[in-house]
């Protein structure tokens, strides 16, 4: 199996403040690893580092998706992420069109010009995360669980080896929280690798994966 991150020895730091040091880490296609901790403990800077949202400093190594980030050139930026796909904790859906319309934005920004590729592609991901026939709906007219499900669809757009899910079911109920949960574990089963940031130590313990801790601005497993 190929390595699709790849820290040694990284240091992470947001205001001029250390978060993370000596960061250690490794992550193999199709692989599922949760990353846990309390709030400020440096899950989402981490996570940030990886889609270049929080510059590295320092390190002996720090590779994402075959991306060196401690050398990254702001104009390479946008292929590191095209890359990936994203899953916010707050949906992040533009407002103001609808499901299947914010689908169809991203693929137009990500240069795809075919407009019956984009529909396939549009329909392909939602009926991968179960929303097959609510892509007409506007964002207010979903539940949390539907939104959720439609900002996984967005990031699986491009066909991408890796998603990063910052504590995806962070504003959900639980049992919608478990849906989602189970999704991405599916996800993960048909290839993708996946990192999710939690704090719900019942949904680690529910599926289990690999679950590092950050503790004390370091990594332990």
């Amino acid at each position: 199996m190929g390595v699709i991150i790849d820290y040694q020895d990284v240091d992470i730091e947001r205001a001029e403040r250390v978060v993370l040091k000596n960061v250690d880490f490794r992550l193999n296609e199709g692989e599922f690893c949760y990353l846990v901790g309390k709030v400020g403990s440096g899950k989402s800077s981490l996570m940030k580092s990886m889609y270049a949202d929080v510059k590295l400093f320092d390190g002996h190594k720090a590779e994402v998706l075959g991306y060196n980030l401690l050398d990254l050139r702001t104009r390479d930026i946008p292929y590191l992420r095209r890359k990936m796909g994203i899953v916010f904790q707050d949906f992040q859906l533009l407002q103001d069109r609808s499901a299947l319309e914010n689908l169809r934005f991203v693929l137009r920004a990500t240069g795809w010009t075919s407009k019956q590729e984009i529909e396939e592609r549009c329909e392909e991901v939602l009926e991968e995360v179960g929303m097959g026939k609510k892509g007409y709906k506007m964002p207010f007219e979903l539940s949390g669980g539907e939104q959720q499900r439609i900002v996984i669809a967005r990031a699986l757009l491009n066909h991408p080896d890796l998603i990063l899910a910052d504590e995806p079911t962070g504003n959900l109920d639980p049992q919608t929280g478990y849906q989602i949960v189970d999704l991405l574990h599916r996800l993960s089963h048909q290839g993708k690798a996946i990192v999710m940031a939690t704090h719900n130590l019942q949904l680690v313990e529910d599926f289990p994966a690999r679950t590092i801790r950050c503790v004390d601005k370091h990594l332990e497993e």
